[in-house]
């Protein structure tokens, strides 16, 4: 159904906020700018008003933290058809972008600056070349939805098109306006549909999925792949675009971990859901159960923002079936890899990484 809701003022006589609008969608581009939490605390705007060279102009393109690329239009009035076609030609110009062109984007953008700077700043990792870019989610901004934008958009995502659309509304307040959103789709789902398509992925490269999972394990100063082979669990955190996907796991999901720069270290079937650091615990090598954060101190595992909903660690338990150290992590030319914590792949690709593993992981299918 369109996205529609009411905010109302506290008190002992409930008052409703009068719906408004904003003088114009310039004003919330100007916005979103300036304040880019607007749409999501995990991108970073690398331009505005981008020409495409066919004479059409992306309201604004920013950076996910896996270095794909999003392309973000505001309806500006237009039919809900109008606005998704115009969306969708636009991502068929921003695919074949390579870094030098989005770097003299974000150089125009920013009046100079340096992206592979920014980005490192703004993430806190470097910035891998080689995946830049390598998929893309379309963003569409407005101020009402429609059910015709809401049919398009749902089948689109449904043949692993990314594709989402986020909802402001503008309410009239004392001494001001005040703005809400609402997402169509759980800007996961999005993220999860362009990690299924990256690589610009053709058909003939496109299978069913095979039912087994891709986890990517961020090992550095925020965990430790020791302690997740000691204790048995995988983790993620510092904001939802990290640690949403640990949500694709279910109790007796296979998967196959593979730390970013190392390789392929192990393989296990999920045994929960995942679980906040805050309520998730362990047990210590005399048997001890103990709440992860106090056992674990030897990594941060984002312990800062404990009470954080969206950016605290979450951990998922697992029964190993096979690991290795680091020190023997399995990489070998034409091996799947992928940025996001959690994938269901969907290329010839994992089909081929998933038959080497289990010729070098021969316990794969053991049962305890």
């Amino acid at each position: 159904m369109p996205i529609r809701h009411s905010i109302w003022k506290v008190g002992k006589r409930p008052a409703a906020l009068r719906e408004a609008a904003l003088p114009s969608e310039a004003l919330l581009e100007d916005m979103i700018v300036a304040e880019p939490a607007m749409l999501s605390d995990q991108w970073m705007i690398i331009g505005r008003q981008v020409n495409t060279g066919f004479g059409g102009r992306i309201d604004l393109l920013a950076l996910a933290p896996d270095a794909s690329l999003v392309l973000i239009e505001l309806k500006r009035g237009k039919t809900p058809r109008e606005v998704v076609a115009q969306a969708i030609d636009y991502a068929s110009w921003a695919e074949d972008l390579d870094g030098d062109e989005i770097s003299r984007i974000y150089t125009q953008f920013s009046g100079g600056g340096n992206l592979t700077e920014a980005f490192r700043a703004r993430f806190g990792q470097p910035l891998d070349e080689d995946v830049l870019n390598e998929s893309h989610q379309i963003v569409i901004v407005a101020s009402h939805l429609d059910p015709s934008s809401e049919r398009i958009v749902d089948y689109l995502n449904k043949r692993d098109i990314p594709i989402n659309v986020l909802c402001f509304q503008v309410f009239e307040a004392d001494g001001g306006q005040l703005l809400s959103r609402s997402w169509l789709l759980d800007p996961v789902e999005t993220q999860v549909a362009a990690s299924v398509s990256s690589g610009g992925t053709k058909s003939a490269d496109r299978e069913p999925w095979n039912g087994e999972y891709y986890v990517n394990f961020g090992e550095g100063e925020s965990r430790s792949w020791e302690d997740a082979r000691r204790y048995g669990f995988v983790s993620a955190g510092g904001g939802s675009w990290y640690s949403g996907t640990l949500n694709l796991l279910h109790e007796g999901d296979r998967i196959w971990v593979r730390v970013p720069k190392r390789g392929y270290v192990g393989v296990g079937r999920v045994t929960g859901a995942p679980v906040a650091a805050g309520d998730f615990r362990i047990a210590d090598s005399a048997g001890v159960t103990r709440p992860v954060l106090d056992a674990l101190t030897g990594r941060s595992y984002h312990r800062a923002f404990v009470d954080d909903q969206e950016r605290t660690e979450y951990f998922v338990p697992v029964e190993w079936l096979r690991t290795v150290p680091l020190s023997d992590a399995v990489d070998e030319v034409g091996m799947f890899g992928n940025q996001n914590t959690v994938c269901a792949p969907k290329k010839a690709k994992w089909r081929h990484t998933i038959e080497r593993l289990k010729a070098i992981f021969p316990e794969w299918d053991h049962r305890t």
